[in-house]
C-alpha cells in the first residue's frame, strides 16, 4: 500500500479530513532523516509523528519495530490510544509503572510492532530480558526534554545502548530552550519548529487577583465563584499544597479533583476522568499538568502560587486560550509576593466583589462502574446498558470512558439518584458490577 493511501485510511478511521500546517509539515518532510519537532503542548504532535511511522511499519515481521518514550504515563496512554484509534491493525504495548509488571510481561510474550513506555519501565523490562530492542529501527522520544528534567538521564542513555539497529530518530517538545543529548545519537536533524512568542500568547488575558492575608484559600474561592462554572485549572508548587487546597475546595462544596506525581495511577485516571468529563470543573495540581497531559482545553489558569520561572509559567499559561480560543490567566498574590519579572507587561487587576457569589456546581456527576478492559468491556456495552437498564435519555449521559478494571460515564446530576436505583441489582453484559 502507497504512503498515502495508509495515511488517508488512517485519517479516515480518526474521522480527520485533514490535518494541520504542523502535521504537514511533518509528513512532507519524510522518514528518512532524523527530526527535532517543536510545537505547543495540544497541537497535535502524536498524530504528526504516528502517521509517518505507519508508513514504515512492515505488517510480516512479528517483532518490536519502533520505540516510542514518554516522561508520563498519561502521555504514553494517550499515544496508544491515538494509535490503536488509527487501526493500522499492528500489535501494540504499553508499559508504565503503576500496575502489575508480571501483566505486561506476560503481554509481551508475543512482541508488539510498536513499544510505547516510560522510561523506568522499559529499561525495567530490558534488564529482566523480556523484550529484546535489536530489532527496532524508529526511535521516538516525545516531550524528552520533561523526560530529562524529572531526572530520567540514567535510564534512557542506559535505553539508547540496547539500540544498535535504529535508523531514525524523532524527538519532539513544547519548549525552544532544549538542548539534543548527545547519548541520543542526533547530530544534524531536521528541524521543524512551530512555536510562537509565548510570552504574549493572542486570546489570553492575564490578571493579578490581591490576596489581603498571606493564606489564599479564602481568596481562591470568591475568585471561583467568579467564573460562571467555566473550568479552571489551579496550580500549586508543592504535592502537600495541592491536597491543602482540594480538601479545604471540597470542604466548601467546590467539585474539584487534585493531581500529582505521587498517586496511585487508578488514583490519576479517576481524578483526569472526571476533569475531562465535565464533573468536575476545577483540577488542582503541580506542574506535572502543564504538559502531556490529555486533558482538555481549559478556560481558566490559575496560578496558586507563583511558578519557579519564565518556562513553567508558559506551559501552564499554555492550557488554555490554543489555537483561536480565549482564556484567562490569574495571579493570586499576597502582601508579600511580587510580579515576576519574566511576565512583559503588567496584568490587569481583577477586583473581587464585597459579596461572595458560591462556585456553581458542575451539571455532571461520574457514574463508576467496576468493569473495564480487562472484562472484555466496551463503550458501546455502557451506553448500551445505560440507555436500556438505566432508562437515560440522550441528552443524560455525557463522556464515557472505559479503562483497565473500571469504567466512568458522566451522568447528568438531575438523572443520577433515579439511575443508580435503577440499575443497582443490573448486570452488565451477563456480568455483576457494582455501581457507584
Amino acid at each position: 500500500m502507497k504512503q498515502n493511501d495508509i495515511v488517508c485510511r488512517a485519517l479516515a478511521n480518526i474521522g480527520i479530513e485533514a490535518l494541520n500546517e504542523m502535521q504537514q509539515a511533518v509528513l512532507a518532510a519524510g522518514t528518512t532523516k532524523d527530526m527535532l519537532l517543536l510545537s505547543p503542548t495540544g497541537s497535535g504532535k502524536t498524530l504528526a509523528f504516528l502517521l509517518p511511522l505507519l508508513t514504515v511499519l512492515t505488517p510480516d515481521e512479528k517483532k518490536i519495530q519502533a520505540l516510542i518514550i514518554a516522561p508520563s504515563r498519561e502521555l504514553a496512554l494517550q499515544i496508544e490510544t491515538v494509535f490503536r484509534s488509527l487501526g493500522a491493525g499492528y500489535k501494540i504495548n504499553c508499559c508504565y509503572g503503576g500496575h502489575p509488571l508480571r501483566t505486561e510481561k506476560k503481554s509481551l510474550e508475543h512482541p508488539p510492532t510498536v513499544l510505547i513506555g516510560t522510561p523506568g519501565r522499559i529499561l525495567d523490562h530490558v534488564e529482566r530480558g523480556n523484550i529484546d530492542l535489536d530489532t527496532v529501527r524508529t526511535l521516538v522520544l516525545d516531550e524528552f526534554d520533561k523526560s530529562l528534567e524529572l531526572g530520567f538521564l540514567k535510564e534512557m542513555k542506559e535505553i539508547m545502548s540496547h539500540l544498535p539497529g535504529v535508523r531514525r530518530r524523532v524527538l519532539t517538545s513544547a519548549t525552544a530552550a532544549v538542548d539534543i543529548p548527545a547519548f541520543t545519537g542526533v547530530t544534524s536533524p531536521v528541524k521543524l519548529s512551530f512555536l510562537t512568542e509565548t510570552k504574549g500568547v493572542k486570546g489570553l488575558t492575564v490578571h493579578v487577583v490581591n490576596s489581603p492575608v498571606k493564606d489564599k484559600l479564602y481568596t481562591l474561592y470568591r475568585l471561583l465563584g467568579e467564573l460562571k462554572g467555566e473550568s479552571a485549572l489551579i496550580f500549586c508548587n508543592l504535592r502537600e499544597a495541592v491536597e491543602r487546597v482540594s480538601n479545604y475546595l471540597t470542604e466548601m462544596k467546590v467539585d474539584n479533583e487534585y493531581f500529582h506525581g505521587g498517586m496511585e495511577q487508578p488514583e490519576r485516571e479517576k481524578a483526569l476522568s472526571h476533569f475531562r468529563n465535565g464533573s468536575a470543573t476545577v483540577f488542582i495540581s503541580t506542574d506535572l499538568a502543564a504538559r502531556g497531559l490529555d486533558i482538555p482545553d481549559v478556560k481558566h489558569v490559575i496560578h496558586y502560587h507563583l511558578p519557579h520561572n519564565e518556562e513553567a509559567y508558559i506551559h501552564r499559561n499554555g492550557r488554555t486560550a490554543r489555537m483561536t480560543a480565549e482564556g484567562d490567566a490569574f495571579l493570586i498574590l499576597n502582601e508579600i509576593e511580587a510580579i515576576p519579572e519574566y511576565i512583559p507587561r503588567e496584568p490587569e487587576a481583577f477586583f473581587l466583589p464585597e459579596k461572595v457569589k458560591e462556585p456553581m456546581r458542575s451539571q455532571w456527576v461520574t457514574l463508576t462502574i467496576n468493569r473495564g478492559k480487562r472484562d472484555k468491556l466496551s463503550k458501546k456495552d455502557v451506553v448500551g446498558f445505560l440507555f436500556q437498564k438505566g432508562a437515560l435519555g440522550k441528552d443524560d449521559l455525557g463522556i464515557v470512558e472505559i479503562k483497565e478494571s473500571c469504567s466512568f460515564a458522566a451522568v447528568r446530576r438531575d438523572a443520577y439518584a433515579s439511575l443508580l436505583s435503577r440499575i443497582r441489582d443490573e448486570k452488565i453484559k451477563s456480568m455483576k458490577a457494582k455501581f457507584s
